[in-house]
């Protein structure tokens, strides 16, 4: 598959209704394997950006009881706070604090209503509690999966349904929330030696593929200019991740940026989960209000 033509739009573009933003989250990913396994497609977009090697998804002066798991994780990553703010701490969700620190998509509409939003994903909690307020909410299989082969099904379709919004819609950004190399870690282990887990993110790679194409596709057609980001909410350790705050295999993830705007390189640079969010609102011309109390700040931007 070209992937070249899929990731370059005009580098001219200046108004801010071209700016869009296309978010990949990939469940439980190390960096440390994604870096090992066969990539063609994630690697077109470091080619295309900038990869920082050294994000963590821990406050450095943490004052909650937040474990490091999938709920605090991509409600860092989403609403660009720490725990202490949004309030999520495992994957109960028991308090959560989203009226106050919202899921950045209501962000965006604060400031541009007719902005279009859309969340595909195949955790159940991502749709039902964090992402619920986006124009388009999916979550695939249509009931919880269970298993494994949930996972991998629900991806499939997911990126489906992302591909066909891209071709069909007008969104000005995208979420798009894989699972399967999470659940791949939690039965065959959490690291690059492991051939399930492996294979699991070259599975994905081609899913994102699929993306990129009618990405590429649309920027051609439609001179837009797409910011796409791949992040994680964590690593992980042999069959776990849970109470990883001193573990690195765990806490050090990755950020990739990607796109016209992007920087180019690689960079051990300190990043943080909270930054994904303000970054996305630079991107798309708004600026971030006091209120709004965010904790992160823009990262791999020209």
């Amino acid at each position: 598959m070209t992937i070249a033509v899929a990731l370059v739009a005009s580098a001219t573009l200046t108004r801010a209704a071209d700016n869009r933003v296309l978010v990949i989250g990939i469940d439980g990913c190390r960096s440390d394997a994604l870096q090992s396994a066969n990539t063609p497609n994630i690697d077109a977009l470091v080619e295309n950006g900038i990869w920082f090697d050294g994000t963590d998804i821990r406050s450095p002066d943490r004052t909650d009881a937040a474990n490091t798991v999938s709920g605090p994780g991509w409600s860092n990553l989403l609403t660009g706070v720490w725990p202490d703010k949004h309030g999520i701490i495992d994957n109960k969700f028991e308090t959560p604090h989203y009226d106050a620190f919202p899921h950045f998509f209501q962000r965006i509409k604060e400031v541009r209503p007719d902005a279009f939003t859309a969340s595909f994903s195949t955790w159940p909690p991502i749709a039902k509690i964090i992402t619920r307020s986006a124009d388009v909410v999916e979550n695939f299989p249509a009931g919880d999966p269970k298993d494994l082969d949930g996972y991998i099904a629900g991806d499939v379709e997911a990126t489906a349904a992302c591909v066909q919004c891209l071709k069909e819609k007008d969104p000005t950004c995208v979420f798009l929330y894989l699972g399967q190399v999470d659940e791949t870690g939690h039965k065959y282990g959490f690291h690059p030696s492991v051939p399930q887990y492996t294979k699991a993110i070259e599975t994905v790679d081609r899913h994102l593929g699929d993306v990129q194409s009618q990405l590429g596709r649309r920027s051609a057609e439609k001179k837009e200019n797409w910011l796409t980001i791949v992040c994680t909410d964590h690593g992980g350790a042999g069959t776990d991740h849970g109470g990883g705050h001193d573990n690195p295999e765990i806490r050090r993830t990755f950020l990739i940026v990607s796109g016209p705007s992007a920087q180019h390189g690689r960079s051990e640079a300190q990043t943080w989960q909270v930054d994904v969010v303000p970054t996305i609102l630079r991107h798309l011309n708004i600026n971030a209000k006091p209120g709004w109390k965010l904790d992160g700040h823009p990262v791999g931007l020209k």
